[in-house]
């Protein structure tokens, strides 16, 4: 039974870290693309319109004037 509990207490650690790789693997590339001046202008174009494409599907999803 002691197993079971010293178990049980490493579930929160591996999500953690599992959270955190998810998301260091996901915006790696982009820091890298952010890492050249030449692409950051393209860079913060392509994500000011992701966000707004997002901020209006989610007004238009839930119906917010």
């Amino acid at each position: 039974m002691n197993t079971f509990w010293k178990n049980i207490i490493k579930y929160p650690r591996f999500l953690i870290s599992v959270l955190i790789g998810f998301f260091l693997t996901t915006l790696y590339p982009i820091f890298k693309l952010l890492a050249r001046k030449k692409n950051r202008f393209f860079a913060i174009i392509i994500l000011s319109l992701l966000s707004t494409i997002l901020y209006y599907t989610i007004r238009l999803m839930l119906e917010i004037n």
